[in-house]
């Protein structure tokens, strides 16, 4: 009677054991998307300001179109990258693009006195914080995430269950990280 007792006792302590692991997993792999969808809303907000920042510059700056084209092109592959590789290349390069517009408003002291465009200007920032933010909490979430279904016992629940690595939020150009040199 004992023994029996005491192999129940065990199966229920490996089952909760179990359960325990597969909804940390579960949990984990929530807050990778959560973090994600973080990051998407304020990759959508700098979309959205883009165009704006875009109207108000155009009437100034009449020799740097190609400025503005690279902008507007940047943005649209980065709205239709579907994996975090392709949305952290193409918002690479749309982030070097802003900077680039940055560099070249310094010729136009009109524009750099323009309300609209120092509001637009002072709202692509805030937003380029909050990016930068998301980005750095998803990429926690994916190590947790990872390191979980990686590590010994936690790893046979998760091959178990197909669970797999979740990619990293990773600009992939050295010359996207680093700051735009500006000269006058």
């Amino acid at each position: 009677m004992i023994p029996l007792i005491v192999i129940l006792a065990l199966i229920f302590v490996l089952v909760i054991w179990f359960v325990g692991i597969y909804n940390a997993l579960v949990r984990l792999r929530n807050q990778v998307k959560n973090s994600w969808s973080q990051i998407d809303v304020q990759l959508k907000r700098r979309h959205d300001l883009i165009p704006n920042l875009i109207e108000t510059v155009k009437g100034y700056m009449k020799h740097e179109r190609e400025v503005l084209e690279n902008i507007t092109a940047y943005r649209a592959q980065a709205m239709n990258a579907s994996s975090v590789g392709e949305k952290a290349k193409a918002e690479g390069m749309l982030g070097g693009a802003l900077g680039q517009l940055n560099i070249a408003v310094e010729a136009y002291p009109d524009l750099k006195a323009n309300q609209n465009f120092l509001s637009l200007q002072e709202e692509l920032t805030s937003t380029e914080n909050k990016i930068s933010y998301a980005r750095q909490s998803y990429n926690d979430q994916v190590m947790f995430f990872n390191n979980k279904i990686q590590m010994f016992p936690s790893n046979i629940v998760a091959g178990m269950f197909s669970f797999s690595e979740e990619e990293f939020f990773e600009l992939e150009d050295p010359a996207e990280k680093a700051v735009p040199k500006v000269e006058f």
